[in-house]
């Protein structure tokens, strides 16, 4: 139930907040919704924000739905000088039939609260969280685009908000959720492949590191990276780990390859969860589907710089994609390695792969199937 987080609390401290002490007192006034299809990804947001406060001394307060606003951080918080804070990435989608859903929210949860472990912040229950989600959504459920191209992405996050220098367990956090409209990750609304710049002088991750976390500080020692990507002309990182040079993520998404692999098997393979790769709800999703329909081969495994050259080589591959929840999957179809771009071969195979996962996604997210996945909001 707390994410496996240590129970060493006296009883009258509150190990988690709950839902149905939830204190809505909403905006009052409202700002203009906006168009869909001009959306840049994470600049507008909604009217309404929740608010959950934590210290050792008390444990959880109570959960507040109130107007969006500013923080106000002490300037020696904890988050801000140590990177003590971590977040979530989820979405609600408007069906074809008007009922909003939530796709496979638990596992975010679930996740959010391993990352909380390891960040050193506090435990709560996954349940009452996704509760209060859900009624944040409810409120704000006209911020929910009516689009099949666009949804509501809801960002949950805890920060250490102790006023104090020392390194170690902060002893006052926030629990937040803030709330977004996006449209179509490709502005074109089309699949647009993207070109990537594999070189190991960067690592995403470590053995050891935090790197199966969502943890911020993860994201923004890659932009660095990411800049020289864009330098090179490329649009994302292929991440690289090792002496053998591993796949491991491309930009923020995980990665899969579609291939014929070394034993001449039709086979879709991803990295696996060895502690460098973050378990993505999309990734969870496409080995699941791709498991069920029992029609190739399905490995979590790790593959090399040298094994995809050699089956380039060898005319073995066929389709590469990353796989998150801001575009769903993502075409691949270049990779700059060692001076030299090597041709991706996806978009020339349909990509017939790709799409199939982004239709079945698309399905069950805006409700065109029927699917224990979709978690109805409303």
């Amino acid at each position: 139930m707390a994410g496996g987080c240590s129970g060493e609390t006296a009883k009258h401290i509150t190990e988690s907040f709950k839902a149905s002490d939830l204190i809505i007192t909403p905006a009052t006034t409202f700002k203009e919704k906006p168009d869909p299809s001009g959306l840049v990804f994470g600049t507008v947001f909604t009217d309404n924000m929740l608010t959950i406060e934590w210290s050792l001394a008390s444990g959880w307060e109570k959960p507040y739905i109130k107007p969006l606003e500013n923080l106000s951080l002490h300037p020696a918080s904890s988050s801000l000088h140590y990177a003590i804070e971590l977040f979530e990435g989820m979405k609600a989608y408007r069906g074809v039939d008007g009922k909003i859903r939530l796709f496979r929210p638990t596992l975010n949860m679930d996740r959010m609260a391993r990352s909380a472990k390891r960040a050193t912040l506090p435990c709560f229950d996954q349940n009452e969280l996704l509760e209060c989600i859900r009624k944040l959504v409810e409120v704000e459920k006209e911020w929910v685009p009516y689009s099949t191209a666009a949804s509501l992405y809801i960002r949950p996050t805890l920060v250490g908000t102790e006023p104090s220098l020392g390194v170690k367990k902060p002893t006052k956090a926030l629990l937040y959720v803030i709330l977004s409209p996006v449209g179509p990750y490709f502005a074109s609304g089309s699949f647009n492949p993207i070109s990537l710049w594999a070189d190991p002088k960067y690592v995403r991750a470590w053995k050891g590191g935090t790197g199966d976390c969502k943890l911020g500080g993860n994201y923004g020692s890659s932009i660095y990276a990411q800049q020289e990507a864009l330098e090179l002309g490329c649009q994302q990182v292929l991440w690289l780990y090792g002496e053998d040079h591993q796949i491991t993520e491309v930009g923020t998404m995980n990665l899969f390859l579609y291939w014929i692999n070394e034993d001449g098997e039709n086979e879709l393979a991803t990295p696996p969860l060895d502690g460098i790769i973050l378990p993505g709800v999309t990734r969870q999703s496409i080995l699941d589907l791709a498991r069920n329909w029992e029609e190739f081969k399905v490995s979590e495994r790790y593959i090399t710089m040298s094994d995809l050259t050699a089956a380039l080589e060898e005319s073995r591959v066929k389709e590469m994609f990353g796989a998150g929840t801001a575009c769903v999957v993502c075409p691949i179809s270049k990779i700059l390695y060692k001076g030299k771009h090597l041709h991706i071969p996806t978009m020339e195979n349909g990509p017939q792969l790709t799409t199939r996962f982004l239709n079945k996604l698309s399905d069950i997210q805006y409700g065109r199937e029927d699917s224990d996945w979709a978690v109805l909001v409303s």
